[in-house]
């Protein structure tokens, strides 16, 4: 639509190519619309450095095309690419492209009243490239830059190249810096893409398009002129004859066709060229002197001046279509019609929709439990995954439908639809925007409540964890410390007493963290607007109060037994309990401090573990091994105490131990040192065991999906390799497809590689998580790609092997069947006892002579195993009949009539063109006593061409 759009604003342009134009837009609709006529899809790729090259699949069933004409056409075809490699080298092809490409340009440039004298040097800048192009089709290019820099000039030919492209033209080894340099190769080879796209691709005669109809045309229209033949675009045309035809079918005023002499093929071009000028309104864009001095006319330049003629006469026809047109103008507003319906109903529902979804989505009421807001949280990830891709689809479409039926309409005139008010594409994407938001703030707001409410269900438990803790421990406290057993208690019973109290005092201050952190935790519950956060507060302030009331019996009770104590012991006394706590205390310090210097190596998590529980039981010792000093230390002070009270020497010498509260002092402050010292080794040899085993369980977990993976579709190709049930095709159809899947996968192992990567940085090599290695999952993968790789090649060998040899389906599933009974190994080959047991089977009677025959034939390299391949080729050889080289030589020798050697004029005779001049180009010289001069030498060209002989 868009091309027969463009060929109409060109019509407004140039009145004599109207009628063609409208033409060609009837035909591409009609073929739409005529599903039985499927139109031949022109594919094309422009080489600059090889040519131009045009595949086109067109299948004549009406007979028109001799067999002749349609051996000569596929030469042709087969021929092109060499041509267009020559066309690189002769300088009269570049010349007549030169002259015709310009003549053409000029043709269209004057309606905007400007054109070109040097075709490389006038596209430079690209601003006249720009101009040609939207002269040609009938749109705007962008705004070209008006800068004289290679900067500017670049940006208008890459704005020139990329419009060609958008038009469906593949352009190869071109860039806009060949088009600026002025190289001329290339901008020939860029005009002819143009001409190609815009001048010829749109030549539609019965179910052919392109150059391949314009060529029927050309034969079409000549078919009934002496004389005229035409079978290509470049010798066919030379003695003029062929273009007068053209002229004289459509405009027999103009010429008189029974006055020409095909020996006059200056006469006949000049008298073309001047009548196309003059009347047709075709500018001269050859010159009959290269034409007929060359001896393969330029086919491209040809091509150029003969689609003028097409555009010229093309019109001729249109009445014979205004029927059609009619049908089509019909069909086509129909069709708008329910365009418009379907829009109207697809917006009306999807609005509908969206405003049933809005307001859900903007209500963000709270909910007190995890579980309410899980639930809704589940119900946004049901919108997501099952209510709203269905929407975007439809809106989509919607949007689709309705850009369609708008192009539809500009293109067939119409003028533009105009939905109901409210049902606007802006409508529905403003309110499609309106959704989005909402859901994109109903999201956040989920999220951020749902961690809102696991941070306060952890709090809360953390709460009633520590409160337990804290209640069970001080169940029966207060009516400890409230006792006054002390009254009736001897001097050794106070003492004990307070040393017990002592303890429990340490052990009271240790539990101050503890009512600590639960009054921040009810504190932080408040805050974050818990809400149990009453029963929370109530039950803090009953541990606060107990605590409170703990700390003033505590201080009570140790007050009086201190003053009950006082002087119950003598200085001799104190020395002897010093001596006896402060010996065993020592020891345990040095202990204490070479456990913890001792060094450790650890491989797992459990090992530090161990370490840690070890080292925090040996913490919980250091509250009671405070006590224990501080008691050690409070004996010696006494006895300075009472010395001093009483005028004893403070220079006491205790006689039953050498060691000094000084002592104990320095090897206690090393201790305390120690301990954390200890903690943090262990914690950061912790933390890179928890990292060590999150790498393990990261590489087993791909490595536990990879390796089955890998080995499934292993199994899959084996079983497609035996599988006989389909054709080849099939099969080869199949492992395609498992040969897509495989290629995709790669990024899952080369994630693989990298977390292998990893863990060897951090020295792990032992993983319980997993019986796979990385070395495992490699040589699975490269088996993997080698079976895929070796399966395909096999099913084309086969393909190849069975059209080749003109084996049936049937037949090559009956070889596979055999070749896989016998494979008993499934390793893909029979082993010399396999293939002789097979062949047993079909019947042959096998001496030692003649099994080591076909064994020479079916594995040449002695490998003693017999491949499937190998095993076609010998059934082919043994069921079908096939060429020999005696066969193709006793053909020659007929044609020859017995002679030895044979002459051209017998190939050309005897053969038909293509093959005469294939046999001609390749047998060597006949170089026997008997021959004649040109005789040419058969028995060597047929013993050649089965490779039993060089040429």
């Amino acid at each position: 639509m868009m091309q027969s759009a463009m060929m109409q604003n060109q019509a407004m342009q140039n009145q004599t190519m109207q009628s063609a134009m409208m033409q060609s837009a009837m035909m591409q609709n009609q073929a739409m619309q005529n599903q039985t006529m499927q139109s031949q899809m022109m594919q094309t790729s422009v080489d600059y450095n090889n040519g131009y090259t045009m595949q086109t699949s067109v299948d004549y069933n009406n007979g028109y095309r001799t067999q002749m004409q349609e051996q000569q056409n596929n030469d042709y075809t087969i021929q092109e690419d060499e041509w267009d490699r020559d066309l690189l080298l002769d300088p009269a092809w570049e010349k007549q492209q030169r002259k015709t490409f310009t003549a053409w340009c000029n043709s269209h440039l004057r309606k905007a009243g400007t054109g070109i004298e040097n075709i490389e040097e006038d596209f430079r800048n690209g601003l006249k490239l720009m101009l040609l192009l939207e002269v040609i089709s009938g749109e705007r290019l962008p705004k070209p830059d008006r800068g004289k820099m290679r900067f500017h000039k670049i940006a208008n030919v890459n704005k020139a190249l990329e419009y060609i492209t958008s038009k469906g033209v593949k352009l190869v080894s071109i860039g806009a810096e060949e088009i600026v340099d002025g190289n001329i190769k290339m901008t020939l080879g860029m005009i002819w893409t143009i001409i190609l796209r815009f001048a010829i691709q749109d030549i539609s005669v019965e179910e052919t398009s392109a150059k391949e109809g314009l060529l029927l045309w050309c034969q079409r229209k000549t078919a009934p002129y002496r004389n005229v033949n035409i079978q290509n675009f470049h010798v066919n045309w030379k003695d003029g004859l062929a273009l007068c035809a053209l002229i004289h079918r459509h405009r027999p005023d103009l010429i008189d066709y029974a006055k020409l002499n095909k020996d006059d093929p200056l006469g006949n071009l000049n008298l073309a060229f001047e009548v196309a000028e003059k009347h047709l309104d075709i500018p001269k864009m050859l010159d009959a002197e290269d034409i007929i001095n060359t001896p393969k006319p330029d086919e491209r330049a040809i091509m150029t001046y003969v689609s003028c003629f097409y555009h010229a006469f093309a019109g001729a026809e249109q009445a014979e279509t205004a029927a059609n047109r009619i049908c089509k103008i019909l069909g086509v507003n129909q069709e708008n019609e329910n365009l418009m319906e379907e829009y109207e109903t697809l917006a009306s529902q999807l609005l509908e929709w969206i405003r049933r979804m809005t307001p859900w989505l903007e209500n963000k009421s709270p909910e007190a439990t995890m579980a309410a807001m899980r639930g809704k949280l589940e119900d946004f990830r049901d919108y997501r995954r099952q209510h709203k891709p269905p929407k975007v689809q439809e809106k989509c479409q919607l949007e689709i439908n309705f850009n369609t039926l708008q192009t539809r309409l500009r293109i067939s005139n119409r003028p533009a639809f105009m939905p109901s008010e409210g049902r606007m594409v802006s409508d529905i994407t403003s309110a499609w925007t309106g959704l989005e938001q909402a859901e994109k703030g109903y999201e956040e707001w989920l999220l951020s409540e749902i961690r809102r409410l696991e941070r306060l269900n952890h709090l809360a438990e953390k709460f009633q964890m520590k409160a337990t803790t804290h209640q069970d421990w001080s169940v029966g406290k207060d009516s400890v410390l409230s006792q006054k057993d002390y009254e009736s208690c001897s001097l050794t019973e106070v003492r004990a007493l307070l040393r017990k109290h002592e303890a429990f005092e340490s052990d009271l201050a240790a539990h101050q963290d503890r009512v600590e952190q639960i009054a921040a935790i009810a504190q932080e519950l408040n805050e974050l607007d818990y809400h149990a956060a009453s029963s929370i507060n109530e039950r803090c302030q009953g541990i606060c109060d107990q605590w409170d009331q703990l700390g003033t019996l505590t201080q009570k009770r140790r007050e009086n037994l201190e003053r009950t104590e006082k002087l119950l012991e003598t200085i001799d006394q104190l020395f002897l309990e010093f001596s006896k706590r402060s010996a065993p205390f020592n020891n345990w310090m040095e202990g204490a401090m070479e456990d913890l210097q001792d060094m450790f190596i650890v491989h797992t998590v459990d090992d530090i573990q161990s370490l840690i529980s070890a080292h925090d039981q040996f913490k919980a010792t250091l509250p009671e091994a405070d006590c224990e000093r501080q008691a050690i230390l409070s004996i010696y002070t006494e006895v300075q105490k009472i010395a001093q009270s009483y005028g004893i020497s403070p220079n006491l010498t205790n006689p039953y131990s050498d060691i000094t509260p000084a002592e104990i002092g320095l090897k206690w402050d090393k201790v305390k040192k120690l301990v954390p010292q200890r903690n943090s080794i262990l914690q950061e040899e912790a933390a890179r065991q928890h990292a060590n085993e999150h790498l393990r369980r990261q590489f087993a977990a791909q490595a536990n999906i990879i390796g089955p993976w890998i080995q499934t579709r292993m199994e899959e190709i084996g079983r497609s390799s035996v599988d006989i049930a389909g054709s080849l095709e099939d099969q080869m159809s199949q492992l395609k497809q498992f040969e897509q899947v495989i290629i995709n996968y790669k990024p899952n192992i080369d994630k693989l590689e990298g977390d292998h990567q990893h863990i060897q940085e951090f020295l792990v090599f032992d993983n319980k998580h997993t019986n796979y290695t990385m070395e495992h999952i490699r040589v699975g993968w490269e088996q993997l790609l080698t079976t895929i790789a070796r399966t395909i090649n096999e099913i084309e060998t086969q393909i190849l092997t069975r059209d080749a040899k003109g084996i049936s389906q049937q037949q090559m599933n009956e070889f596979r069947q055999s070749f896989t009974h016998f494979d008993r190994k499934k390793k893909g080959g029979m082993e010399t006892d396999d293939f002789r047991a097979c062949l047993i089977s079909m019947g042959y009677d096998l001496g030692e002579s003649e099994f080591a025959r076909i064994m020479s034939l079916v594995d040449p390299n002695g490998s003693n195993k017999v491949t499937f391949q190998s095993f076609v080729d010998f059934m082919t050889r043994e069921t079908s009949d096939s060429d020999t080289s005696e066969q193709v030589l006793a053909s020659f020798k007929i044609l020859a009539a017995d002679k030895p050697f044979i002459l051209l004029e017998e190939l050309r005779r005897e053969l038909p063109p293509e093959q005469a001049e294939y046999c001609i180009a390749r047998m060597p010289l006949y170089n026997g006593p008997d021959g004649v001069p040109g005789a040419l030498d058969y028995t060597v060209f047929s013993t050649a061409l089965y490779g039993e002989s060089d040429l």
